[in-house]
């Protein structure tokens, strides 16, 4: 039996000065028909995802690419039909987007995604939009004040994702800290994940002061999003393609994956490396952030190969 064919799609995320994202509505005996989604097109024979993009684009909305970068590749099954959706972000553009082949679009707000229906490959792409490029892990601190200074520092260096990692602390301690971080944290409109379990984030009515929750491996194994009707951001820690198809059945909104490079914590690691990084990327459904040795001069290379950025504790913390 012959596989199945893949669709090679390309796809743009378009924002305007009023930081409105664009979305257009599929007709209704297209595939997925008359749900919302996020303009683009199938490659033709020869074409390059630019090309293709470029193309669509102007036949499309009636615009003029000019730069783009990617953002993430999303491999979906819709049991009828698979797709790859090859996602960039549109850096720059010519002309006024409108409806040039008939179709109803729409200029929204981030916060207003959830109001429209898209196909379920498209989630992946709405939570990339959410995520920034650079995620800050927090590391040793002494005091509650060296704690809260370097969470400033990092907000005062525009970090808008902050993993609260803190393992030897007692319980009740690192619950009262998330709050005082979450007060910062919402001062500069940054997202904060806290690094526990389920258990405890439930107790401690965790979803009332951060925006998401870190499982760890074994968390996750046993992660129930049936049973979890919280509202908020759920990642976890991934090392192979196993840990990533897990984080897609259970549903995991973005993951880390490492390591990407060697580092001073686990120098006898064996690392990934960015051949072996982006093969893993190219399989996930979900954004994936680089770990392992990462510093800002790694984003640009991260971003060409899948992630949607990178995470790190050194160079975001010991500063």
């Amino acid at each position: 039996m012959s596989s199945k064919h893949i669709v090679h799609v390309a796809v743009a995320v378009i924002k305007n000065q009023h930081e409105q994202f664009l979305i257009a509505k599929r007709s209704e005996n297209a595939h997925q028909g008359g749900l919302w989604e996020f303009p683009g097109g199938k490659l033709e024979d020869d074409e390059s995802v630019l090309e293709a993009l470029k193309r669509e684009l102007f036949e499309e909305l009636g615009i003029t690419l000019i730069q783009a970068t990617p953002l993430i590749q999303i491999p979906y099954d819709y049991g009828d039909k698979s797709v790859l959706l090859d996602v960039w972000c549109v850096d720059e553009f010519t002309g006024s987007a409108f409806g040039k082949e008939g179709q109803e679009i729409l200029w929204v707000n981030e916060s207003d995604f959830s109001t429209y229906d898209f196909p379920a490959a498209n989630m992946p792409i709405i939570t990339a939009i959410q995520l920034p490029d650079k995620y800050m892990i927090t590391g040793d601190f002494k005091t509650e004040k060296e704690l809260l200074l370097k969470i400033q520092s990092g907000l005062d260096k525009n970090i808008k994702l902050i993993q609260f990692r803190a393992y030897d602390l007692p319980e009740d301690v690192y619950f009262n800290y998330a709050k005082k971080i979450h007060i910062l944290c919402k001062k500069e409109s940054a997202q904060l994940i806290l690094n526990t379990s389920v258990k405890k984030y439930k107790k401690h009515k965790a979803y009332d002061f951060s925006n998401g929750l870190h499982l760890n491996s074994k968390e996750m194994k046993s992660f129930s999003s049936v049973e979890w009707n919280e509202d908020i951001l759920i990642s976890t820690s991934t090392h192979n393609y196993e840990e990533l198809l897990l984080a897609k059945k259970m549903y995991i909104d973005f993951v880390l994956l490492s390591p990407v490079n060697k580092t001073d914590s686990h120098p006898n690691s064996i690392t990934l490396g960015w051949e072996k990084f982006k093969q893993l990327t190219e399989k996930a459904t979900i954004p994936v952030y680089a770990l392992g040795g990462m510093t800002t001069n790694d984003i640009k290379n991260a971003k060409i190969n899948g992630a949607q950025g990178i995470a790190a504790i050194g160079e975001f913390w010991n500063v």
